[in-house]
């Protein structure tokens, strides 16, 4: 199916030094859900990343995409807002597709998708950020992450390599998941495998980092498979080209660039 749990942890300990040691003090859950959120969505200041994904079908048959994620943190200090900008390469029936996504700590984000086939620019409600992302096993809402505030959040135990923390939404009617379940890597804070369950207590999806690498300092998963349990299918990201601390432009993630993509910046 995936690569196992393990082999994600044993590349992240590799890299990343300090094998299943937790710190001499223990963070308190709140710490925990900072870090770990910081850990997956903030690193640097702003990042891009060059994108292959593998969506694998029931009975094996697979599509392919080729994107360029950027992402910018609209501040330098603290998790605050960000911007997401996505542009797809290819296969042609998705080549020029872009999705953009202005995410606010505080109140629902503002999603954009346009579509250069019909020359149109569509605003994704807030309602729609559970549907499938272009096909994939991923939905709109992973690119950019669930608010702290959708959840409560409960440290379940501690074992010699993970926090486990489980998170249960607040408004169970906006969601098709009753809770999950996130292992937390006690070193670097970096979520390794998220299990999605239904009011039956049915794993419904199962997000896993199969792959870390340390760029420019950063800890960074580099290879994520999500498995939808229900329809059989999953699909796999791989990251090439990651960089970080690029000072891209704030006008990048404006309406305006929907249309006409930054080519400097996507290539």
């Amino acid at each position: 199916m995936m690569r196992s749990t393990l082999v994600s942890l044993s590349l992240t300990l590799l890299l990343c030094g300090a094998a299943g040691q937790a710190s001499a003090a223990e963070p308190t859950l709140d710490e925990i859900i900072a870090r770990t959120n910081h850990a997956a969505y903030y690193q640097g200041k702003d990042g891009r990343a060059r994108v292959k994904m593998t969506i694998t079908d029931k009975q094996g048959r697979k599509r392919e995409r080729e994107l360029t994620i950027l992402r910018r943190n609209s501040d330098e200090k603290k998790d605050a807002d960000q911007q997401y900008y996505v542009y797809f390469h290819g296969p042609a029936d998705v080549a020029k597709t872009v999705f953009m996504v202005h995410k606010k700590v505080s109140g629902d984000d503002d999603r954009w998708l346009y579509l250069p086939g019909l020359d149109l620019v569509k605003r994704i409600a807030a309602a729609d950020k559970r549907t499938s992302f272009v096909g994939s096993d991923f939905v709109y809402e992973d690119v950019s992450g669930r608010g702290l505030t959708e959840d409560t959040h409960k440290l379940t135990k501690t074992t010699k390599s993970y926090y486990v923390l489980e998170h249960v939404p607040r408004s169970r009617d906006k969601v098709n998941f009753a809770r999950y379940v996130m292992y937390v890597h006690l070193t670097t804070f970096l979520p390794t495998k998220v299990e999605y369950y239904n009011d039956k207590g049915e794993i419904i999806r199962v997000m896993t980092v199969d792959k870390v690498e340390k760029i420019q300092g950063y800890p960074t998963p580099v290879r994520t498979t999500m498995e939808d349990r229900a329809s059989g299918s999953k699909t796999t990201i791989e990251y090439s080209n990651i960089e970080y601390d690029l000072k891209l432009p704030d006008d990048i993630f404006t309406e305006r660039y929907l249309r006409r993509a930054p080519i400097k910046f996507i290539k």
